[in-house]
């Protein structure tokens, strides 16, 4: 059995599927969710979960919490005498999640697929299929935690086609998603998010109004007490999901200190926090060319949504009132068990197909000509962009900038930045070109990105029609190479530019006898239509592609009508 496993910053729990659907395993102590915190005793014995989390109150120098966000970093963590690095970390959460389910289930759990946020970058993701085979676990797939949820809402919840946005707002990261559902298909449109805003900062709001209210100089405090305050202002967050105004009581250095807020103070303290969220809100609505006034359902997930003025804030961005049918805290482990019930090919879901998108852009380094003979290096050429949907494939011309030059390095990158040393390099490809004039000789770069995550980067030289190719694999896909070289021959047909697919060929071609045909305004409205259409092809962009063909079509249809 595949079981799913929302593996969060705060708190993580496990799912499997039945012929009932989706259901959440409790933990050892019968409860639904499992505190992301470690301890470890003077006997170097390992604490998870609800013990860990009261073991951290009193013994805070051996105990961590919200580790996941250095997933993937070199940072190590401190418990007594030991050090441990977030994956390790992550890895005790995952191993005590494997044994509740055993012990619920009664039966053997070695497969799993986690959930992670939407834009975890390669390097984060490997960390958590990292984590969870030191478990013990063989990870079947790493799945973007408001995909995650939105496949549950989707499934059980949506049967109409829609579009809509999945606001994950979990204890310490925020996730945008975009979603079609349309014939039973999912399509993830965009993702967005940022990994250091979640349901921790709404508490460090509260921590610091309460120090600056009471005028209590943080920096004099003992751990211990810190965490007692940081306990207390978790309590008050919660404290507002039933009542208008909250309260704070901590004992400061023997002294039991109150603090009363009400919902419109902390509101407006949290406005930082709002508009930082608004960021990725408005990149993904751009990157999926969608109004606000498109999307058909906003549905809330992470423990962070279930505040008030969270609720409120969604209420007001968007003018509709938010889907909460599905408990924010589960919803992400209910999707990642329907995804393992799909790789188990479940007849209850195996007519669901799930397309996702590329959460990072690909691309490779080039030299910009700047003029005056001024070569300049490291800048970043996008080839797939962010928010492409896989598979994909996309083609890049690059050319030779120096004379007789006779090598051309492809470096393989991922991230934003318009610099090459600020992004991601995956990998390398050298390449030998004949020597020549600067610029006659040129290479087609061309990057095939599966769902699997497998990037295959294929470079052509133009003169001598040689190739060169190379493949990256993600460390957390389970393909062997054999099935790889399938998959990638299963996609192969993406390669064949748009303006080479013989439909799209016949469209030009009827546009150009038009063109011969005509006369005078005609003749220029038509260059306009077949320029138009051209310069959609040339984005290698399936949903440009597909609106400017209905366009040119249609325009197509009232020429020849008028003729």
């Amino acid at each position: 059995m595949i079981i799913g496993i929302d593996l969060g910053t705060t708190n993580s729990l496990a799912a499997y599927f039945t012929e009932n659907g989706p259901q959440i395993i409790p933990n050892r102590l019968g409860k639904h969710l499992t505190p992301s915190v470690v301890s470890i005793d003077e006997k170097d014995q390992i604490y998870v979960g609800e013990t860990a989390k009261e073991r951290m109150l009193i013994f805070p120098e051996s105990a961590a919490g919200i580790f996941k966000r250095d997933m993937g970093s070199h940072r190590k963590y401190t418990l007594g005498k030991k050090e441990f690095t977030a994956e390790e970390l992550s890895s005790f959460i995952l191993k005590a999640l494997k044994e509740d389910a055993q012990a619920y289930l009664n039966e053997k759990v070695t497969e799993a697929v986690i959930s992670v946020p939407a834009y975890f970058n390669n390097e984060r993701r490997r960390a958590t299929k990292h984590a969870g085979e030191l478990a013990g676990l063989t990870v079947e797939r790493i799945i973007s935690e408001p995909t995650a949820a939105a496949v549950s809402y989707g499934l059980y919840q949506n049967k109409e086609n829609a579009k809509f946005l999945v606001f994950d707002l979990g204890g310490g990261t925020f996730d945008v998603s975009i979603l079609e559902l349309f014939d039973s298909i999912i399509e993830v449109r965009a993702v967005a998010g940022d990994n250091f805003l979640g349901g921790e900062e709404f508490t460090q709001v509260l921590e610091q109004m309460f120090y600056e209210h009471k005028k209590i100089d943080k920096s004099s405090l003992s751990l211990k007490t810190l965490g007692y305050v940081h306990k207390q202002a978790e309590i008050c967050k919660l404290g507002f999901s039933e009542n208008r105004i909250s309260k704070m009581i901590c004992n400061i250095n023997g002294e039991q200190v109150e603090y009363t807020v009400d919902t419109q103070e902390y509101e407006k303290n949290c406005e930082g926090l709002f508009e930082k969220m608004r960021q990725p809100i408005k990149r993904s609505l751009a990157d999926a060319n969608i109004r606000v006034a498109d999307i058909d359902k906003v549905v809330l997930v992470g423990g962070g949504t279930k505040l008030w003025i969270v609720r409120k804030f969604v209420s007001k961005l968007f003018g509709i009132i938010p889907d909460t049918n599905i408990n924010p805290d589960e919803a992400v482990a209910l999707g990642a068990a329907i995804q393992g019930a799909m790789k188990e090919r479940d007849k209850a879901v195996k007519e669901i197909i799930l397309t996702d998108v590329c959460p990072f852009t690909l691309g490779t380094e080039v030299v910009l000509d700047r003029g005056n003979d001024r070569m300049e290096n490291g800048h970043f050429c996008p080839i797939i962009e962010r928010n492409t949907t896989i598979p994909a494939s996309r083609t890049e011309r690059l050319y030779t900038v120096k004379d007789n030059q006779t090598k051309i390095r492809i470096n393989i990158l991922q991230g934003e930045s318009r610099f090459a040393r600020n992004n991601l390099s995956l990998g390398e490809l050298v390449i030998e070109v004949p020597a020549a004039k600067a610029g006659q000789e040129a290479v087609d770069v061309t990057y095939t990105y599966d769902i699997n995550a497998i990037l295959e980067v294929e470079v052509k030289i133009i003169s001598t029609g040689k190739s060169v190719r190379k493949v990256i694999k993600s460390q957390y896909t389970q393909l062997d190479d054999e099935e790889i070289e399938k998959r990638l021959k299963e996609i192969s047909y993406l390669k064949i530019h748009p303006r080479d697919k013989e439909e799209n060929k016949l469209l030009l071609l009827k546009g150009e006898g038009l063109y011969e045909e005509s006369i005078g305004m005609d003749r220029i409205r038509i260059e306009k239509a077949l320029q138009k259409f051209e310069d959609a092809l040339n984005t290698q962009n399936y949903t440009i592609i597909e609106g400017a063909k209905k366009e040119y079509k249609e325009f197509l249809k009232e020429m020849e009508e008028q003729e």
